[in-house]
C-alpha cells in the first residue's frame, strides 16, 4: 500500500525513482509524484492515475539530479487527484516530503500550524508533516525531522529532501515499513525491496522509531530521540528474475502456475520421513510450551484468515487442540481473553499488515507467545514474533494472493502434523502424511493442464453479476476464498458460504441468472453437498462442480464439472482452490479488468 523510493549518488536519479515506481505498481496506488534537487532548486511534479502519466509529464524534460524522492499514493485523507499526489512541500517550497501511513492527530496539527501561519494546498494528513518540518528547520535537517516526529501521533514511512540540505535524503519508520539499501557510491531507501532490488542486494530493515540519514558516501541509523543506530545489513534473496512475468500475460497467472513449485519449497528440508513428522526450525526453541498447549489463537486477514481457517480445522482434526480463529482487525479492540497455555499464531504474507501487527503486539502484552506464519524476509513480523515459519513463496506481485495462500496452508498443514505427532497421532498417520504433502506438487500440476478447460467455463459465464460459492468441512474456507478472488479481480459479486447454511437465506437469491460454484468432492461430506445441489438445481440454478477424478455420479447433478485428483481430506484445499483461482482469473481477463492491479485494492495493507 502506497510506495517509497529516494535515491542519492552518481547517476541520474529520474530514470533509477520512475522504473523503482513501477517496480511498486503492485502495491496498489491512485498517483504518483517526484521530487529532485535540480540546480535551480527543488524541482516536483505529480499526477493522479498510472504511473505512465506522470511518465509522460517526465518524457520531454531534461534532468541532472543526482538525488530525488518519488512515491505512490493510495488515498486515506483527500481524493486521489494530482494535488493530493505526493510529494508535499512546505511554505517556501524547499522541503519535500513523501509518506506511507496515517497521521491520527492530523487536524489539530493543521489548525496549530495555520495559527503560526502556515498555507495548506492539499486535503491530506501527510501534508501536517512537511510543515512540521519546516516550523522545527533551522539548518538541520535530521534535528527537524526528529522533533517533528515527537508531535505525531499515528503511522510513518517517510522520506524528506530540503533544498538547503542537497545532498542528503532523511527517512524514519513508524509502523509503515522501509529499507535502506547499499550499494557502490550509491543509496537508497525504498518502501519495498523490489523497488532497489535492481541495484543492490545489500538492505538495511530499519524499525519502527528508527531513522535514516542517507546520503552519497553512506548512510547512518539513529532513534527518532536521537540514539545511534549500529545498522545489520541484509542480503535479499529474491533476484530480480523472479519478479518478472517470465512470458506470461499477468502476475497473477504466472504465480498461479508457480504453485507446484512453491508448495514444495514451503515443504523443503522440513518433512522428517524417518519421524513421521515435521521439522520446523523456527518454532523449535517453543517445542515444551507446544507440548503444553491447552489453546491455539490464529489471527490474519483477507486470503490469510481463510489459510487461518483451513489451519484450525487442520489441528483440531489432527492435534486435537482447540483453535479460534480471528480477524486481525477485530481482535484488539474486544479485550481478547490470554490464559495461560494459550498460543497465538500470526498470518500474513508481507509481514507488514497493520492490523496483524497490532494484534501480535496485543497478544504479546498480554503475555502470549507469538508465532509468525509470513513470507518476507526481514519483514516487521518476522522481527517482532517470538519465533515462526517463512512460507518461502517467494516475492508475489499480483494483488489478489494466490500462491501465499497455498504455501499457508502447506506450512499450516506441517504445523498440524508435527502437533498431532507430539500428542497422539499414529506414526502410520503421520507417514501417510508426509506422503501425500510430497505428491501435492505433482497433483496441483495435473489441475494446471486443464487452464484451457477452465478458460472455456469462464467463457460461458463471465458476464454473469452475482455468484454463489459453497463448500463444507475443509472447503468451506476455500469457497470463501474463490469468492472473494472473483471479487477481487472481476468486481463480480460473489458469496461463499457454507452449503448447508444456503437454505439459511441465501438460496433466496437463487434462479437461472445466478450460477453456484460448488466444492464437491469424494470425502467425508460429499453425500451432504450432493443434496444441496439438488436443492439449486430444483430452483433452475447453474451449477459449475470441482470433483474428484473418477467421480461419474456429480455429472448427472450438475451443468460443469472441473475434476481434481484425490487426496487425504486434510489436504484438498491445496487442490480445490486451483480451478477457484483460474476461474476468477479468466473472468477477470474476459472482462477487461487489471488483474495485477485491481481497483481500490493494495498488496500490502499498511494502514488500519
Amino acid at each position: 500500500m502506497c510506495g517509497i523510493i529516494g535515491y542519492v549518488g552518481e547517476r541520474l536519479a529520474a530514470p533509477i525513482l520512475l522504473a523503482g515506481l513501477k517496480r511498486m505498481e503492485y502495491r496498489g496506488y491512485d498517483s504518483s509524484g517526484m521530487a529532485l534537487m535540480e540546480p535551480a532548486g527543488l524541482l516536483f511534479e505529480k499526477s493522479a492515475g498510472k504511473i505512465s502519466r506522470l511518465e509522460n509529464v517526465l518524457a520531454d524534460r531534461e534532468f541532472v539530479s543526482k538525488i530525488g524522492i518519488a512515491h505512490t499514493r493510495w488515498a486515506t485523507h483527500g481524493e486521489p487527484t494530482d494535488l493530493n499526489a505526493h510529494p508535499h512541500l512546505d511554505c517556501k517550497g524547499k522541503i519535500a516530503l513523501v509518506h506511507n501511513g496515517i497521521i491520527e492527530n492530523y487536524a489539530s496539527l493543521r489548525e496549530l500550524l495555520k495559527s503560526r501561519g502556515h498555507m495548506f494546498r492539499t486535503d491530506t494528513d501527510t501534508e501536517i508533516l512537511c510543515h512540521l518540518v519546516e516550523e522545527y528547520y533551522d539548518g538541520d535537517l535530521v534535528k527537524a525531522v526528529q522533533l517533528a516526529l515527537r508531535q505525531v501521533d499515528g503511522t510513518y514511512g517517510i522520506a524528506v529532501m530540503s533544498k538547503d540540505s542537497p545532498g542528503e535524503i532523511v527517512a524514519a519508520r513508524l509502523g509503515s515499513p522501509l529499507v535502506v539499501g547499499r550499494g557502490n557510491k550509491e543509496n537508497f531507501v525504498a518502501s519495498d525491496v523490489s523497488a532497489i532490488l535492481q541495484h543492490t542486494n545489500q538492505v538495511v530493515y530499519l524499525e519502527d522509531g528508527e531513522m535514516a540519514v542517507i546520503r552519497q558516501d553512506g548512510f547512518e541509523v539513529t532513534t527518532i530521540e536521537n540514539v545511534k543506530v549500529t545498522p545489520q545489513i541484509k542480503e535479499v534473496e529474491w533476484t530480480l528474475e523472479q519478479i518478472e512475468k517470465g512470458g506470461f500475460a499477468h502476475f497473477m497467472l504466472k504465480e498461479i502456475f508457480e504453485q507446484p513449485t512453491t508448495i514444495k519449497n514451503a515443504t523443503r528440508g522440513r518433512l522428517d520421513v524417518k519421524g513421521a513428522t515435521a521439522r520446523l526450525n523456527g518454532i523449535k526453541p517453543h517445542l515444551d510450551e507446544l507440548g503444553a498447549l491447552k489453546r491455539i489463537i490464529i489471527t490474519a486477514c483477507g486470503t490469510s484468515w481463510h489459510a487461518a481457517m483451513i489451519g484450525e480445522y487442520m489441528i483440531e482434526a489432527q492435534a486435537r487442540i482447540p483453535v479460534e480463529v480471528e480477524y486481525a482487525s477485530e481482535f484488539r479492540y474486544r479485550a481478547p481473553i490470554i490464559e495461560p497455555g494459550t498460543l497465538v499464531f500470526v498470518i500474513s504474507q508481507s509481514g507488514e499488515t497493520t492490523d496483524t501487527q497490532a494484534a501480535m503486539r496485543e497478544a504479546q502484552r498480554k503475555g502470549a507467545t507469538v508465532l509468525g506464519i509470513c513470507n518476507v524476509v526481514g519483514s516487521t513480523i518476522a522481527r517482532e514474533s517470538d519465533g515462526g515459519v517463512y512460507i518461502h513463496a517467494g516475492p508475489e506481485i499480483g494483488v489478489a494472493s494466490t500462491k501465499a495462500f497455498t504455501s499457508q496452508i502447506t506450512v499450516l498443514s506441517l504445523i498440524s502434523l508435527m502437533l498431532g505427532r507430539m500428542r497422539d497421532m499414529s506414526f502410520e498417520r503421520g507417514t501417510e502424511m508426509i506422503n501425500e504433502i510430497i505428491r501435492i506438487p505433482q497433483k496441483v500440476q495435473r489441475i494446471l493442464d486443464k487452464n484451457e478447460e477452465i478458460k472455456a467455463i469462464a467463457n460461458r459465464f463471465h458476464q454473469r453479476n452475482n455468484f454463489l460459492y459453497l463448500g463444507r468441512g475443509y472447503n468451506f474456507p476455500v469457497a470463501l476464498e474463490g469468492a472473494l478472488k472473483l471479487k477481487e479481480i472481476s468486481y463480480i459479486h460473489a458469496e461463499g458460504y457454507p452449503a448447508a447454511e444456503m437454505k439459511h437465506g441465501p438460496i433466496a437469491l437463487i434462479d437461472e441468472t445466478v450460477p453456484t460454484v460448488v466444492i464437491a468432492l469424494q470425502d467425508s461430506v460429499y453425500g451432504k453437498v450432493l443434496s444441496n445441489i439438488q436443492e439449486i438445481k430444483a430452483r433452475k440454478g447453474p451449477v459449475i462442480a470441482v470433483a474428484t477424478e473418477g467421480d461419474t455420479k456429480i455429472y448427472d447433478y450438475v451443468d460443469h464439472v472441473i475434476t481434481v485428483p484425490e487426496t487425504m481430506e486434510p489436504l484438498t484445499p491445496l487442490l480445490s482452490i486451483i480451478p477457484l483461482q483460474l476461474l476468477a482469473y479468466h473472468m477477470a481477463v474476459l472482462r477487461g479488468c487489471d488483474v495485477d492491479q485491481p481497483r481500490n485494492l493494495a498488496k500490502s495493507v499498511t494502514v488500519e
